[in-house]
């Protein structure tokens, strides 16, 4: 059963509801960070909120960025905002970004308290791994992970995937796991013209780590039949820069290949704008917010189908698919992305469609909006969805 948001005859007229978004508000957060930081962005400015019946959505960190023992520290004061808020009334509800490992435990400890004080929450899973991570966990501690699950109003997923596993074996009832494919702005830099460069540019962006499979890419790269003549490939993302650096010299790739580093919102855009190929050749996904950012942009994008990324793309029409650890299979398909325009140009058209059917902030504030308003009662207001900039556009 859905649980009620809290009586309005608690809260003075003069003040705003707000739902909390618990993530943890440092890069350490990854796509959860981004996700819910993009949904505050896309909403009404405090002032329309107040003036309509909706809420403000919140940043709550639930881990800060520093070690292990100071994200306790900060766990704490986001539950005595929690408790804060329960007392004022103004809290309509808290919506829970989780993933895995101590991510699992830490939202539990939200998701209890929250269950604990009254307040509703909406759980939203964003676990690439948390499947595995289940299933590698002693009996006793598989069964707190169920009833943790079993706590809030209703549980968002990315996929069929994650529905599935969510049911069958999380135990949570059907009626109570929504689908919620992620949304990404709209570019805010203009799109680099086509052929306006003899440079063929390639990037990647994520955690540089084996999952993403960022030494098959290298080795892809090293392969004597690709042509590297005009290419500039880039790998922007936090890790072990320095091991992956030392492996691009050892395979004599480091002349076309620099290691950006973490980058921000505003440095992947830019890097993003000028960018042909978008590479993705990871072990193990959800729905990567990047490859979304990609088809925003109108950026052909080479990955592979794992996760639920086979449900929302189709090889040859809006990506080009490559098995996990086919490292030819990588090399063979940047070289003809990049070398047939035909191709290049229908994948980006129809990657551009299907973020503006799919994939735009607005369809996906939307969505959480929804859910929102059926389980807590009230939702946030969205901003008008902005233009994106025009191809060559200064």
């Amino acid at each position: 059963m859905r649980s009620e948001s809290l009586p309005r005859s608690a809260i003075r007229e003069s003040e705003g509801r707000y739902i909390y978004m618990a993530c943890p508000w440092t890069p350490l957060g990854g796509g959860m960070f981004k996700v819910a930081d993009y949904l505050i962005q896309a909403q009404a400015s405090t002032s329309a909120i107040a003036s309509a019946d909706a809420a403000e959505l919140r940043p709550l960190d639930t881990r800060g960025g520093a070690n292990a023992l100071y994200s306790f520290w900060v766990l704490a004061t986001a539950l005595a905002r929690i408790a804060r808020g329960r007392l004022s009334g103004r809290l309509a509800g808290v919506h829970v970004n989780m993933a895995e490992r101590l991510s699992l435990f830490r939202k539990g400890a939200v998701i209890a308290a929250c269950r604990a004080l009254g307040v509703p929450v909406v759980l939203h899973l964003h676990a690439a791994q948390l499947h595995h991570f289940y299933r590698s966990l002693p009996r006793p501690l598989q069964a707190m992970t169920r009833w943790v699950f079993s706590l809030p109003a209703s549980c968002m997923v990315l996929g069929t995937a994650a529905r599935q596993f969510v049911i069958e074996e999380l135990g949570v009832a059907p009626d109570r796991v929504d689908i919620v494919i992620n949304g990404v702005p709209e570019p805010t830099h203009a799109r680099r013209i086509a052929g306006d460069s003899a440079t063929q540019r390639v990037l990647f962006v994520g955690n540089l780590s084996e999952r993403k499979g960022v030494t098959d890419l290298l080795q892809a790269l090293a392969l004597p039949g690709l042509d590297t003549t005009k290419l500039e490939v880039t790998l922007a993302g936090g890790g072990d820069v320095k091991a992956y650096e030392a492996k691009a010299k050892e395979l004599g790739i480091a002349g076309f290949v620099r290691f950006a580093g973490w980058s921000d919102q505003q440095q992947v855009a830019r890097l993003m704008a000028r960018t042909d190929v978008l590479v993705l050749p990871s072990y193990d996904e959800g729905l990567p917010l990047v490859i979304l950012e990609a088809l925003a942009n109108g950026v052909a994008v080479v990955c592979t189908p794992v996760g639920e990324i086979p449900s929302v793309l189709q090889d040859g029409i809006n990506a080009c698919f490559v098995q996990p650890g086919d490292v030819p299979g990588i090399a063979a398909a940047l070289q003809q992305v990049l070398q047939d325009d035909g191709l290049r140009d229908s994948l980006e058209r129809n990657g551009r469609a299907l973020y503006e059917r799919s994939f735009s902030i607005a369809r996906f504030f939307s969505s959480v909006a929804h859910i929102h308003q059926r389980d807590f009662g009230v939702a946030g207001r969205a901003l008008r969805a902005p233009t994106a900039p025009q191809e060559g556009a200064a």
